[in-house]
């Protein structure tokens, strides 16, 4: 964290002068390091070999993310995006939402979810008459907002995997906890080198696209360089309010569209791809069906659009973008699609849930998870006709092992149990909102969507809610990007209880770590 707090540093000071980089970023810098020389201090040991177990590794990972985002929040506070101890004639009860703010836009950020609460009303910095509000926030500031996202979307464990690992012991163990999608590959003999793999993928496509928006699309520097560290973790982040839709431009969305759709891939495919091995791509079932259902539902909204009236050009360019935008949990948006036709509603609320690749930066339950519950469901349909059928479930012409498709089941279970549960109590902190808005907070917070329909559409911010509802999605966007069951296990009893060094990890930790090793021994 404190590298690129202390890079904002220098930019905020460059752009926007020493005064507003020493208030915003200075403490945060001085709180990030005393964190950082504690956990080497008091948490490091000689032992290397042997150290964390999953239970404790999934813990880590789970209580790593509130603090990194604690300390990303300050910028936002002290800066004066929102009100904070600094700003003018500001009360305490101001003061104290400001802060809820600040935690609010940090979370949407390392979570890669995208939803915002920077608007007019909300932020000191914002002059009044003008639209713009994000765009007349601090330069340096706007850039911390969205590194937060391109931290968030490799995720920050991976980045300490590959400086730490050999440190802190217990590296494969925290890739588990981190990586999102029910499967991890090594690209590498060693996970640090997989590490240096999977983030050279990464700094060199948000380098592509920075350099194609700024001389193919004529972005500005500052709002290439955004909009490249915001894409590729699939975070939506704009340096407008307008997002997207602010440049008008078919170029500027053709590009951001085709790195949107390379963000939902898996990552392994994309390496396969950097070394030329596009058949293993192309057989990929999971990429295929990803694809498809991206086509498929760009269709339809194209059809519903065309029959409302729309020209065809801007039809093409609205569905297809919207489409991608909101199947990879980007939320850029360059219209307001709350005008469109409600079947259109239907199709994007569903792409909130579905999410991309597992393996990508995209959140979302995966298409995967969501394939192999599809083979599940057909397996014991057919079943009924023919009891005595032993029928295996394969993915990539591959048998899927039972145990994996029970931790599939049990996941997609959690999540609709946590989404009726949320939306329960949503609904009651939130007593003036109708229920397609309720819902669809719910479903864009566990999905890390950002823009959703109803209330808090692609034309709005959620600064309209209270502060105890911002505190609750922002629960829901953890919980949504560790994947669920790293942040549940926080809450059971056992992950707390004092044991053995050999005593045996709780069952569902045990039935994850022998899957990956399964997994792995299968690779090898």
């Amino acid at each position: 964290m404190i590298v690129p707090l202390i890079f904002s540093f220098l930019i905020t000071w460059w752009l926007d002068g020493f005064s507003i980089a020493s208030q915003a970023f200075l403490l945060p810098i001085i709180f990030s390091g005393f964190i950082g020389i504690g956990m080497l201090t008091l948490f490091v040991r000689s032992d290397t070999t042997e150290r964390l177990r999953d239970r404790e590794a999934f813990a880590a990972v789970a209580l790593a993310w509130p603090v990194a985002v604690l300390v990303g929040a300050f910028p936002f506070w002290l800066g004066g995006v929102f009100n904070g101890p600094f700003t003018d004639q500001a009360a305490m009860i101001d003061i104290a939402r400001g802060f809820v703010n600040s935690w609010f836009e940090s979370m949407s950020g390392f979570t890669t979810t995208g939803a915002t609460v920077i608007e007019p009303r909300m932020s000191p910095n914002c002059i009044p008459g003008e639209l713009d509000c994000i765009n007349n926030q601090p330069k340096g500031i706007l850039l911390w907002r969205s590194l937060t996202q391109w931290l968030g979307g490799m995720g920050i464990i991976m980045l300490g995997l590959m400086l730490l690992s050999r440190v802190l012991g217990g590296g494969m163990a925290l890739a588990r906890a981190e990586l999102t999608g029910p499967s991890l590959s090594r690209l590498r003999p060693r996970l640090q080198q997989t590490a240096l793999t999977l983030w050279a993928i990464y700094i060199v496509l948000t380098l592509l696209e920075i350099v194609l928006l700024k001389f193919v699309g004529g972005m500005t520097t500052f709002d290439a360089f955004n909009h490249g560290l915001t894409t590729m973790p699939s975070g939506g982040y704009s340096t407008h309010d307008a997002s997207i839709g602010y440049y008008d431009s078919a170029t500027i969305e053709f590009i951001i569209m085709a790195f949107m759709f390379i963000a939902g891939i898996n990552f392994t495919l994309i390496w396969f791809g950097w070394e030329g091995r596009w058949k293993k791509i192309f057989k990929d079932e999971e990429a295929r069906n990803y694809t498809f259902l991206i086509i498929l539902f760009a269709l339809i909204i194209f059809a519903a659009l065309m029959f409302s009236g729309i020209n065809t050009s801007d039809g093409i360019r609205q569905s297809l973008f919207q489409t991608i935008s909101i199947g990879t949990s980007t939320g850029y948006t360059t219209t307001d699609y709350m005008t469109w036709p409600v079947i259109t509603h239907v199709l994007l609320f569903v792409l909130m849930i579905v999410g991309g690749c597992a393996g990508s930066t995209a959140g979302g339950l995966k298409v995967m998870r969501l394939t192999l519950a599809f083979k599940i469901a057909w397996r014991e349909l057919g079943r009924i006709s023919q009891p005595r059928k032993i029928s295996r479930i394969r993915l990539n012409e591959e048998v899927v092992e039972g145990d994996r498709l029970s931790l599939i089941v049990g996941m997609l279970f959690v999540w609709t149990g946590l989404f009726i549960i949320s939306c329960i109590i949503l609904a009651i902190t939130m007593p003036n909102s109708d229920f397609e808005s309720v819902v669809a907070v719910v479903a864009s917070s566990l999905g890390n969507t950002g823009p959703t329909i109803g209330d808090y559409g692609p034309s709005n911010t959620w600064a309209s809610m209270g502060s105890p509802s911002l505190i609750i999605t922002t629960i829901l966007m953890w919980f949504g990007r560790l994947e669920l069951m790293t942040a549940l296990l926080l809450i059971h009893p056992r992950t707390w209880a004092k044991e053995e060094r050999d005593a045996p990890d709780r069952a569902s930790v045990k039935l994850m770590r022998d899957l990956f090793e399964k997994m792995e021994e299968k690779k090898k």
